[in-house]
């Protein structure tokens, strides 16, 4: 008679396998300009549009370009942000300095008197390095909450395309090993293993080692 701890055990792992598999198929998809990477740069877009500019799908400019590789690559969001930032900041001249000024909260007169002092090459004021310093607060809040909605988003939707791809996977292999013509309830433990699949890859190992070591001490209590 089989173990029934090897038994779980060996459950535990062929599930989290289905998962990991699902998940490296969904991560070849980058291959494909940039496939599930995707996911989440919109809000980024959507936020950062009114410092940056519309984003010309025929002729985008550089600092898209920078933001979309950036995000594409996986740079950590510490260096997103900071590149997203130093970028503002290079599009606050003088002749842009009241329209943003708008976006973020500030005296458009004072944000103009320092971005002139600023290309002219000036020595800044305090008052010129205040209005400054709560530009760039106001841009960071607004980077750090385009940046965590975006990563959210693609974590949120990467689960899901792994769910998806690891039922079908699950299905598959339940139609590859079935002599017979598969039964409903058969398809529904697929469907239900393809499912668990993608939340249990990441914890399956911590989780089979805890199971071995409460079957241990209950044995060692029995004892």
């Amino acid at each position: 008679m089989s173990d029934p701890l090897t038994e779980i055990s060996n459950a535990i792992a062929a599930t989290a396998g289905l998962g990991t598999a699902a998940y490296g198929l969904v991560d070849t998809s980058k291959f494909v300009r940039g496939g599930a990477s995707n996911h989440g740069f919109g809000d980024i877009e959507k936020a950062l549009k009114p410092f940056i500019g519309a984003r010309s799908k025929a002729a985008p400019s550089a600092a898209w370009l920078t933001l979309q590789a950036n995000w594409l690559n996986g740079k950590s969001k510490d260096e997103q942000k900071a590149a997203a930032k130093g970028l503002i900041r290079l599009k606050l001249v003088t002749d842009t300095a009241e329209d943003l000024a708008g976006k973020a909260g500030v005296s458009a007169a004072a944000l103009k008197a320092a971005a002139e002092k600023t290309d002219s090459g000036q020595p800044l004021v305090q008052a010129d390095l205040n209005v400054l310093g709560r530009f760039d607060a106001e841009v960071s809040t607004v980077i750090d909450a385009c940046y965590e909605r975006a990563d959210q988003r693609y974590r949120n939707a990467t689960k899901a395309w792994a769910c998806a791809v690891s039922v079908v996977l699950a299905i598959v292999g339940m139609l590859a090993l079935s002599t017979d013509t598969p039964t409903g309830s058969q398809i529904v433990k697929a469907i239900l293993v393809g499912l668990l699949a993608t939340p249990l890859a990441p914890i399956a190992k911590d989780l089979s080692s805890s199971l071995q070591a409460a079957v241990a001490a209950l044995q060692t209590v029995r004892k």
